[in-house]
Parts: C-alpha cells; sequence; structure tokens
C-alpha cells in the first residue's frame, strides 16, 4: 500500500545529505523502473535519474504546463525511506517522503519562464539536478 506524508525539506538539508551519501551504483536497462503514470493522463517523462533500487522521473504536462517528479522502485518490497522532491528553482521544495514499499510522490509544480529543481531518493541514494529544464 502507497502512504503519502506531505513535508517540506529544506534544500541546505538535502544538499547536505547529498554530499554525505556514497557513490551510487546505476541499474542496467534490464532492471531499472520504469515510469509508472502517477503523474495522471497527459504528463510524459521529459528526463529521468537513476538510484540505487530505482529510478527518479520527471514528467511534463503541456496542455496544464505543470512538472511532477515520482521516485519508483525497481521491484515492489518492504517499506524503504524514499522521496520525490520539485520546486521552482531556488523556491521551496513540494516534497512527498516517507516508508514507501513501490514509489514516492507525485509531487507538482507549475514553474513557467523560470527553470526548476527536482529529484529523488531511496533509503540513501540520491538524485538531484537544480535550476534546470529553464522554460
Amino acid at each position: 500500500m502507497h502512504q503519502r506524508l506531505k513535508r517540506t525539506a529544506t534544500r541546505a538539508g538535502v544538499m547536505a545529505a547529498v554530499a554525505a551519501a556514497a557513490v551510487t551504483v546505476m541499474p542496467t536497462a534490464a532492471h531499472a523502473a520504469t515510469y509508472n503514470g502517477a503523474c495522471g493522463s497527459g504528463y510524459g517523462v521529459i528526463d529521468s535519474g537513476a538510484v540505487t533500487g530505482g529510478t527518479v522521473f520527471l514528467t511534463y504536462n503541456r496542455s496544464t504546463g505543470k512538472n511532477c517528479v515520482v521516485t519508483v522502485r525497481n521491484t515492489a518490497g518492504g517499506a524503504k525511506y524514499m522521496a520525490a522532491r520539485v520546486s521552482k528553482a531556488n523556491d521551496p521544495w513540494n516534497s512527498d517522503e516517507g516508508q514507501y514499499t513501490t514509489y514516492a510522490g507525485p509531487v507538482y509544480v507549475s514553474a513557467p519562464g523560470t527553470c526548476i529543481d527536482w529529484g529523488g531518493e531511496i533509503d540513501g541514494s540520491t538524485y538531484y539536478r537544480y535550476g534546470v529544464h529553464c522554460g
């Protein structure tokens, strides 16, 4: 069962956790998670990043102009700490984090004419990008 816990993480806290994280081993394509459609209809994957045990997906909906992030595990299992985060560049995160068995998110941001920050994590393995997908 997917549970949600909405919380705003500080950028400094996430960056400190990223700096302290070990090197991530990327999954092979045969074992990588696939986007699960959690953002809803009209969203297509525009970027992704591998984390140990899964993939963080950035999606976009042209009709609404919103970005959405979901972190998906390669295989469901016992609950692990997971997070999905997105924001306008340098704004507070829109975040979904907690102990999940399959995925974290979806989280959304409308950012017309500006850059976004986005990323996620599974059990300490992180993927974050800052000031990207400007438009």
